[in-house]
């Protein structure tokens, strides 16, 4: 296997291996996580789980959800695994190495509870196509679209079943009219901020399966103090 690192979160309570080279998770899936607010008994579906981070993250706050991480790459999908046993996970998480545009209730023994994901953003025509195919993948729509994760989370979600997606702001638009377009509903949206002064370079929204139309706009996240330390708000997201 290639050369690994180690990362600690929650004091020690867990730790996440990711490979030293290639795709490396970023405060991206911290955020995420931090905003998926799961019930208790939920059956999560992770699409694009790259090292497992979502999962062992929900699954160590929320102890009685189950999560499928689904994940195309090979490499990714077994190192999430390991991931997965070191950190003693195994009866709640369940890593698939698959195209998720395969996906079925087969996978999951039914319709699922909330989908999360943090996808390609870049179009595959738009920037430079980094070398590593790892990272290329993981950053750009090459094996996977925006249309191909709504298209699943749709078909993955039971009725009034939740999504929760990270984006780049730019592509709001984009984001928005497709998933309206697969019958999830837009309800809320949060924009991020590196610092106060910046513009939004990120954006969650969460949809909700065949309900009604009501969109609510929360609160700017900042991400950096002026002294590039993290505000208070995002802090909490590595607190046990």
């Amino acid at each position: 296997m290639k050369s690994l690192t180690t990362d600690t979160f929650f004091n020690g309570c867990v730790q996440v291996k990711q490979f030293r080279c290639g795709y490396r998770f970023s405060i991206d899936a911290v955020l995420l996580a931090w905003h998926t607010g799961p019930r208790p008994d939920d059956t999560i579906v992770d699409l694009g789980t790259g090292c497992g981070i979502i999962p062992i993250i929900l699954a160590y706050r929320y102890p009685g959800i189950r999560v499928y991480g689904i994940e195309v790459q090979t490499d990714l999908a077994d190192i999430a695994r390991l991931n997965v046993q070191e950190n003693n996970m195994d009866d709640r998480i369940f890593i698939r190495c698959m195209d998720m545009k395969t996906l079925s209730h087969d996978v999951t023994s039914g319709p699922v509870d909330l989908v999360v994901c943090n996808p390609p953003f870049r179009k595959m025509l738009s920037g430079r196509i980094n070398p590593d195919q790892e990272r290329a993948i993981a950053r750009h729509e090459i094996k996977t679209t925006l249309h191909d994760v709504i298209k699943t989370a749709c078909s993955m979600l039971r009725t009034s079943g939740r999504f929760v997606i990270v984006y780049p702001a730019e592509r709001i638009t984009d984001i928005l009219s497709q998933m309206r377009a697969f019958g999830i509903e837009p309800k809320w949206i949060r924009m991020i901020h590196s610092g106060k002064k910046t513009d939004a370079k990120l954006i969650l929204i969460e949809g909700k399966k065949e309900a009604r139309p009501a969109l609510k706009i929360g609160p700017p996240l900042i991400i950096y103090r002026e002294n590039g330390t993290y505000t208070d708000e995002v802090e909490k997201m590595f607190n046990p």
